[in-house]
């Protein structure tokens, strides 16, 4: 008796009005025992396996490969994969095989997922195996695994009408508590047959997305090229060969694509083509380190644009922006709008900078393709007329038979062009493991064919969208099952731009699910209202910071492009990233502001009279002149004192500038004195600084030196009247000269005081600021160093 005897009883029927599926010999005993075989059959069919897995199955079969994908007349399949045996009892009498399910072609693409997830093998729907076309295996211990290969000639499985056959690899045998040999495990995937050739082609549409997360942070070293620094350097890794975006570009330019690809990511490459700094470990980017990347960064440039030659390229706007994210919580917030129209026009400047190509900006493409009307008014607004969507989110309501043609008017000139969900989702999964590259790639070529197989009379024109960011290993296997279906007989490539002309489906569905129809599961990764919030207020001191420089390129490109990578499609699953890169980007700002500031400072200034002049310093530490500032001064003390007009403010970079206020005061006393610089649109910028003032009428020095001038003069009149007195003296005379040099002397200590209580007065102001008095604007020191020492105390302020 042959080993599967028991589980072949009514095969003739597999294929109704073919020959059986083999014809082997059986010996007389056997047909002797037919009843007792057709028991064992019941029996095999109900017994559950020994400690099956969840799924029912004591065994996993793998499919490792399967060759030729499609197979034609006088082809051999060549099936090879393993087994692992996941029970605790040995197997025995193990045996490969293959079956082809009864019944004929599938008849529709859900029967297709259907029998992709059906557990436990079931003779009545997978059918029985290919007679003479086993392979042997030893015994499998528990946990032990064994590779197997299947040859089996395309004529043995007995293949009818055109259509896609499921096709399953099994492994039998028996394990001591049965006794009795059964299917143990079974996998099955699908076989694309079709030799008549009779339908009309279906026109297929392959988007090849070439994204990436954001890299760059918004600062740069401060040399002299303003080195980019990137937040890591794991771009490098994915332009290498054999990395993810080294074999996106490898594969694509071999394929009949349409290529869609964030502008950010070539920028971002073509900054690695020069020197570079990658960021210390946990983002610190004060102690970088240089790129490796370069090298890689400029191969991979020239190879793209090599690929690019002749396809169709869609340009999404500037680091993908969510869209979705931007419809639900965004395009209320002002300025938002702004940055998507931004980000649209940047996208064409970058790719004709960079590669020299002129790429089609109309095109939206929301997270998953998943719309409703908020979305498609966003996408509209930022100038796209074609908006990818999916048909799990437009679907048909009606359910028709047949697969219908993408393109979609949705009304306001606007054309959704709706890609297939099945198609699109079919590469999602692991595909580092070969069996599931392989199990996706034949229901991949499956579900194309039976498309065409649906309206076998009717053209249509199908559009298939992947994940935005595919592994190598996931794009390997989209590569391999693009290429099988361009080269088979009911498909044919097409550019986007034609599948968005094709001829609408009239039964198509046209209408916009509603907002309350978008899916919750995408809804609450979004970006929030208070993300966009964060966005706008930076974008807001962007703006106060801009009008005071020279060289406003210099800061307007960095931050510009830093706040549309802030809201990346890319930080969905990542709400913590998302929220460091924006306040990294609000804190560099803050710090590049603080670098223009008004010197502090020290003590109590002193105003000798009723006026005088207040020095202010006001220090410039960018590397490049500000202007458009104007300095006021203001007065606690209302009327009491006036501080001087306000005086508009240059300085050059990496210099400081000292200012002098002709300030006049109605009263003797302390005054507190506010400095603030204001843009013109006297808007204050930057933190205020205060000082105090005391206004007194007399010095101390001056009323010392007056001190000083009567001490004198009251010694002088001593000295006089004892000169007289001497003089009154008979005989004593000739002092006539000596009083007049007296006299003399005592003149002579009166101007004496009085220039010294001038010269203490105005020395004192010249120490303080180094100039004359009265000098407004007077350059102060060229350096940083000597700008920093702040005023000390007792400080007087120039009469």
């Amino acid at each position: 008796m042959t080993t599967r005897d028991g589980q072949r009883v009514g095969e003739a029927a597999q294929h109704p009005g073919t020959a059986p599926a083999r014809t082997r010999p059986r010996r007389a005993a056997a047909l002797l025992a037919g009843a007792a075989m057709f028991a064992g059959l019941l029996q095999a069919q109900t017994a559950p396996a020994a400690h099956a897995d969840s799924s029912g199955q004591a065994v996993d079969v793998s499919v490792d490969s399967l060759s030729p994908a499609v197979p034609t007349k006088g082809d051999t399949l060549t099936v090879t994969g393993t087994v692992t045996n996941k029970g605790k009892q040995t197997i025995t009498d193990a045996e490969m095989g293959v079956e082809v399910a009864p019944g004929g072609p599938l008849t529709s693409r859900s029967a297709i997922g259907t029998a992709a997830g059906r557990g436990t093998y079931s003779p009545g729907i997978d059918g029985y195996e290919i007679s003479g076309r086993t392979a042997a295996l030893q015994d499998l211990s528990a946990g032990m695994s064994r590779s197997f290969t299947l040859k089996i000639p395309v004529k043995d499985l007995h293949l009818g009408a055109d259509g896609v056959y499921q096709l399953g690899v099994s492994l039998a045998g028996q394990t001591r508590s049965t006794g009795y040999r059964q299917i143990l495990g079974v996998e099955r995937t699908f076989l694309p047959w079709y030799t008549t050739a009779s339908a009309k082609s279906t026109r297929y549409t392959f988007l090849w997305p070439l994204i990436d997360r954001p890299h760059l942070a918004v600062r740069s070293e401060g040399d002299d090229q303003q080195s980019p620094i990137f937040l890591d350097d794991h771009l490098a890794q994915d332009l290498a060969p054999g990395g993810r975006l080294q074999q996106l570009v490898t594969l694509g330019r071999n394929l009949p694509v349409t290529w869609v690809v964030d502008p950010d990511l070539i920028a971002t490459v073509d900054a690695m083509t020069r020197r570079y700094q990658v960021a210390g470990p946990g983002g610190d980017l004060d102690h970088t380190t240089s790129g490796t990347g370069t090298d890689d960064a400029k191969r991979w440039l020239t190879d793209l644009k090599t690929a690019l030659t002749g396809d169709e390229v869609i340009a999404l706007p500037f680091s993908d922006p969510d869209i979705a994210s931007i419809a639900h919580h965004g395009k209320n917030v002002a300025g938002t709008l702004a940055h998507l129209n931004t980000a649209t026009e940047l996208a064409a400047t970058t790719f004709e900078t960079v590669l020299h190509i002129t790429p089609a900006t109309d095109v939206a493409w929301p997270v998953q393709g998943a719309v409703d009307p908020s979305i498609v008014d966003v996408a509209t607004s930022a100038g796209a007329d074609k908006v990818i969507a999916r048909s799990d989110s437009l679907g048909e309501p009606s359910k028709p038979s047949y697969t219908p043609t993408s393109a979609r008017p949705i009304g306001g000139g606007t054309t959704a062009v709706v890609a297939d969900a099945g198609l699109s989702e079919g590469f999602e999964g692991d595909m580092m493991r070969a069996e599931n590259a392989t199990l996706a790639i034949q229901k991949f070529l499956s579900q194309t064919l039976m498309v065409t197989m649906q309206a076998p009379d009717r053209q249509r024109s199908i559009v298939v969208a992947p994940q935005r960011m595919p592994s190598a290993s996931q794009a390997q296997a989209m590569a391999q099952a693009i290429a099988s279906v361009e080269s088979s007989a009911w498909a044919e490539a097409a550019d986007f731009s034609a599948a968005a002309k094709a001829t609408p489906d009239p039964r198509a569905n046209r209408k916009v699910p509603r907002g309350s129809a978008y899916p919750s599961s995408l809804r609450k990764r979004e970006l929030s209202t208070e993300a966009f919030r964060q966005i706008q207020a930076t974008q807001a001191r962007l703006n106060g910071f801009l009008v005071i420089l020279s060289r406003k390129d210099r800061v307007t490109t960095p931050f510009t492009t830093a706040l549309l990578r802030s809201m990346s499609t890319e930080w969905r699953g990542n709400p913590g990233g998302a929220a460091s890169f924006r306040s990294a980007i609000g804190t560099y700002l803050s710090d590049l502001m603080g670098l223009v500031q008004i010197l502090p400072k020290t003590g109590t200034l002193t105003l000798s009279g009723r006026s005088g002049t207040i020095p202010v310093t006001v220090k410039n530490e960018l590397g490049q002149t500000i202007e458009g500032l104007t300095l006021e001064l203001s007065s606690s003390q209302g009327n009491s004192m006036d501080p001087g007009a306000p005086q508009p403010v240059t300085v050059e970079g990496g210099h400081t500038r000292s200012l002098k206020f002709a300030a006049t005061a109605a009263r003797n006393g302390l005054n507190t004195i506010t400095a603030q610089l204001y843009t013109k649109d006297h808007v204050a910028y930057g933190k205020p600084i205060t000082f105090t003032v005391d206004v007194t009428s007399i010095t101390s020095t001056v009323m010392v030196v007056i001190a000083a001038g009567l001490l004198l003069l009251v010694l002088a009149g001593v000295r006089m009247y004892h000169q007289r007195k001497r003089r009154a003296v008979p005989g004593d005379g000739g002092d006539d000269e000596g009083d007049d040099e007296d006299a003399k002397a005592a003149q002579d200590g009166e101007d004496a005081e009085e220039n010294t209580a001038d010269g203490t007065v105005k020395g004192t102001a010249g120490a303080q600021d180094g100039a004359a008095p009265g000098q407004p604007g007077d350059p102060a020191a060229d350096t940083a160093a000597q700008s920093k020492d702040p005023s000390g105390t007792g400080e007087k302020v120039d009469r």
